[in-house]
């Protein structure tokens, strides 16, 4: 999570006249979790705990970055939100999805901030860190998926008023492009992979740590070998 640090005495970054450090920006990620992942379950395996086992690995993701403020977004599963959820972790209901209220709900967490799709269990923590450090040169980042959407969206705050777009838009790179107002605005960091239908599941990588929920759920499906 973000915080302040304090300088000992002596430092000369605390010293008068020393010149000031420049602000860290507090960085919040959301993690959006809707019924969606549901459909998505493979055959024999319960839609409403694969969708559960999905949205625990994705938000763990999130909630284990450092210097973040994970943030769970949802749009009307109370329940499994809080169940899921760390101490300390905001949860926030959505009426819908959409892009622009997700970042609007972020603000109070930070200065910039990213909302990534409940549906990606597997994604290693550092494309979220390359993510937000794109920001850096663009005002819009974004993660895109294997099938052209958007894995994760990430954006200076508040998020641009031309950056009209969704996670599930088809070819949301080149949409995104096409609407801003000028060159080199929205960058692109190393892609990944969601699960949104049930042949997704073959797209999950078991060298990978973490995703323990998901995993341990298609394992017992599968029954012993």
């Amino acid at each position: 999570m973000t915080g302040t640090t304090d300088h000992p005495a002596g430092d000369p970054a605390g010293s008068p006249g020393a010149p000031a450090e420049p602000a860290t920006p507090r960085r919040a990620v959301g993690v959006l979790i809707t019924a969606d992942p549901a459909a998505a379950a493979p055959p024999g395996v319960d839609p409403d705990e694969f969708l559960a086992a999905v949205a625990e690995d994705t938000y763990e993701v999130v909630a284990g970055l450092e210097l973040v403020q994970p943030v769970i977004l949802h749009t009307g599963l109370e329940e499994l939100a809080h169940e899921i959820a760390w101490p300390g972790t905001p949860v926030i209901h959505l009426a819908d999805g959409a892009l622009g209220k997700a970042f609007e709900a972020l603000r109070p967490y930070g200065d910039v901030a990213a909302v990534v799709a409940g549906d990606a269990p597997d994604l290693p923590p550092l494309l979220i860190g390359k993510l937000l450090r794109e920001l850096g040169r663009a005002p819009v980042a974004v993660c895109p998926a294997e099938d052209g959407t958007a894995v994760a969206i990430a954006a200076r705050q508040p998020l641009p008023g031309w950056a009209a777009a969704e996670l599930n838009d088809a070819d949301v790179v080149r949409r995104l492009r096409a609407m801003a107002p000028g060159r080199r605005m929205v960058a692109t960091g190393p892609g990944w992979h969601r699960l949104r239908r049930p042949a997704d599941i073959h797209r999950l990588d078991p060298g990978l740590e973490g995703w323990e929920a998901t995993r341990a759920l298609l394992s017992a499906a599968a029954g012993p070998r």
